[in-house]
């Protein structure tokens, strides 16, 4: 009885805000459900609530309760909300259904026994540190019923050292005292109401900000505590972007923290680690370090050594191992023993090193795919290294991303925020844009084509940076039994008809560190141009689907004349083709030569293509200049691209 009365409160709470009840001569409509109806007509499921209550204690730790109702509006939506299902961590965290109830379209109310949800072990890639699910099934729905539950969790998101502790001392978060929250403010069904509500003692001081977008705020004192509460209304599911930037960048959220700054965090994660001993040295990895650096005369040839080895020899494997999980790093001895781990694991193997070559190194971390905002609330996915050159300046090193890559920091994280946690303390800070010829391809073809069409010719492809990772990535990853054929599959993306008769990578090209790929391909194509008594119609070979892997940007929909968010590509590029094409005697091209000449702040391209005697030579360069992209630079991103592609369309010759 009193959850049919509280669902009934939350009901007309929701109703009266999202039809605009802010005081007592507010009116409400006549019907609002039937005006309900109407405005979210068409929709799966409507949410009629979606709250979320913190009280936190003096410690930092935090007791969630999470209440939601929900009216099925169709069959889909009512499988949709079949099972609930609510991810926590056994280490740092404790949840459980409080109660569940179903209140069916024709008045009948049935209490779910949520004694019977089932906690299972959250399913896992690579890292397998003990996540769980709570799941409750609410059983078969019909339109019009409404599901009302309500989850209780106490704890905090990331760990520390848990020693094993079973009582509420692990809900404690590591900065002891500290709170912070990351709340998505976006949705995935339209929403009558959403309010997140954090009371915290009074003494304690509570920065926040609602980014991208708007909501209600208010702080209230109520005795000894202060109650923060944020709303919504009205809220329907974000419409998306292909390629767009993370939600979090785009889409409504709230960041807030007691945390006064990132330097009084950068500060903490430093002493954290040192009071631990995570880079103590060790006799066998001293061993190792300098048989690395022997006979490496200036710091970056000693820093590429040992970033490079322990990229490709600390293999990247996640399983709970005991003490240190979160933000402190395992000590030298677990990482260099067990040889994997996680992205903390990798990186604190390589500040060890780094320190027993006699650098000062410190880790760093973060958030790999989004944007890390000036509140300091622990918004990171990623761990990393920073080394203190001779210049008194920080460099990024991250060794999870660059096994057998030429880069030291990987440029698919170029535009990434990062805190290093060194012992002076640090601001955010971001990594630079990597210029596009840092991550060039290029492609130089030779070819010949018949009088029945057969194509006969050569192309040299060489690459480097993030290029040559993608284009070496057979070499590196691959078998070597496997590497011929998947040579000649790069052909056979041009025609199924292609046939490699000689393929040159050199003595070794799973050395990535001696130069950049080279790879020389020789071929016959039959049937590669239409071939009439007058005509002869093909594409150009470099433009024909080959080595599309490298060439991201062309699985990004140019087609759309306006984008609303940015958008991101895989890294910096720059691609130049050339090709020349030797034609059957007597045809020249219909269509007038092609020269294009573009550049704007976001991509820069020219382009040329004529008929030079008894030859075709196509000229083609394309500079892509971020990885991360404003809106406001997809009209220069787009005609650049598009000029591009246009370099790909049919050409066609007459006698």
């Amino acid at each position: 009885m009193k959850r049919s009365l509280l669902f009934i409160v939350f009901s007309l709470m929701a109703l009266s805000f999202a039809f605009g009840q802010t005081d007592d001569n507010c009116q409400f409509p006549q019907d609002p459900t039937q005006e309900i109806v109407k405005t979210y007509a068409g929709y799966d499921c409507l949410v009629l609530l979606d709250s979320t209550s913190v009280s936190v204690q003096p410690t930092g730790s935090g007791t969630f309760s999470i209440y939601k109702s929900v009216k099925i509006q169709t069959p889909k939506g009512a499988v949709k909300n079949r099972i609930i299902t609510y991810d926590y961590d056994p280490l740092t965290a404790f949840a459980e259904f409080r109660y569940a109830t179903i209140y069916r379209a024709n008045g009948d109310i049935i209490n779910l026994d949520v004694t019977q949800a089932c906690d299972y072990a959250a399913p896992a890639r690579a890292i397998y540190w003990g996540a769980r699910q709570i799941m409750l099934e609410i059983g078969r729905l019909y339109p019009g019923d409404v599901v009302e539950y309500m989850i209780h969790k106490k704890g905090f998101t990331y760990a520390l050292l848990t020693n094993g502790l079973e009582d509420d001392s692990r809900f404690i978060p590591p900065m002891r005292g500290q709170f912070y929250d990351i709340v998505p403010f976006w949705v995935e069904d339209p929403t009558l109401r959403k309010v997140y509500t954090v009371n915290v003692p009074q003494e304690k001081e509570l920065q926040f900000q609602f980014y991208q977008g708007e909501c209600s705020s208010s702080v209230y004192w109520e005795g000894n505590n202060k109650t923060y509460t944020f709303a919504i209304n009205n809220a329907l599911p974000f419409k998306r972007e292909a390629n767009m930037v993370d939600l979090f960048d785009a889409a409504p959220k709230l960041f807030m923290s007691s945390t006064p700054n990132w330097v009084e965090k950068s500060l903490w994660f430093n002493k954290v680690n040192e009071d631990y001993g995570s880079f103590a040295p060790l006799a066998e990895a001293q061993q190792k370090v300098n048989e690395l650096i022997k006979g490496k005369k200036t710091e970056m040839e000693k820093i590429a050594a040992l970033t490079h080895w322990v990229a490709d020899n600390i293999r990247y494997s996640g399983i709970s191992m005991g003490e240190g999980e979160g933000f402190t790093l395992h000590n030298t001895k677990m990482n260099y023993t067990d040889r994997c781990g996680v992205c903390k694991d990798i990186a604190g193997t390589l500040i060890s090193f780094l320190r027993m070559a006699g650098f000062e190194a410190y880790p760093a971390m973060t958030m790999a795919g989004s944007r890390v905002e000036k509140i300091p609330a622990d918004h990171f996915n990623h761990c990393v290294a920073v080394v203190k050159l001779a210049n008194g300046t920080y460099m990024p090193l991250d060794p999870t991303w660059v096994p057998f890559c030429r880069e030291l920091w990987s440029s698919a994280e170029q535009q990434q925020n990062y805190l290093p946690g060194v012992p002076e303390g640090s601001d955010i800070l971001i990594t630079p844009v990597s210029a596009p010829e840092n991550h060039y391809v290029r492609i130089k073809s030779n070819n010949r084509i018949d009088n029945k069409g057969t194509l006969y010719g050569e192309f040299t492809i060489t690459a480097e940076g993030q290029s040559d990772s993608n284009i070496r990535r057979i070499f590196t990853r691959g078998w070597q039994t496997d590497w011929i054929n998947t040579l000649e599959k790069e052909l056979l993306a041009v025609s199924a008809k292609a046939q490699l008769k000689k393929v040159d990578y050199g003595k070794n090209p799973k050395d990535y560190q001696a130069a950049p790929i080279k790879i020389t391909f020789s071929y016959e194509i039959p049937a590669y141009a239409l071939v009439t008594e007058n005509e002869l119609v093909f594409k150009p070979m470099v433009m024909n689907n080959l080595y599309s892997s490298v060439q991201s940007f062309l699985r990004i929909d140019t087609r759309l004349e306006k984008r609303n968010y940015g958008f991101k590509d895989a890294c910096s590029r720059l691609v130049e083709l050339d090709e020349t094409i030797r034609l059957p005697k007597g045809f020249h091209l219909v269509s007038k030569p092609k020269e294009d000449h573009l550049q704007n702040n976001s991509a820069t391209f020219t382009g040329s293509l004529q008929q030079e005697g008894d030859k075709i030579k196509l000229l083609n360069s394309l500079a892509l200049k971020k990885r991360v992209y404003e809106a406001s630079d997809w009209e220069g991103f787009r005609t650049a691209v598009n000029a591009y592609k246009k370099y790909g369309d049919y050409i066609i010759l007459k006698k």
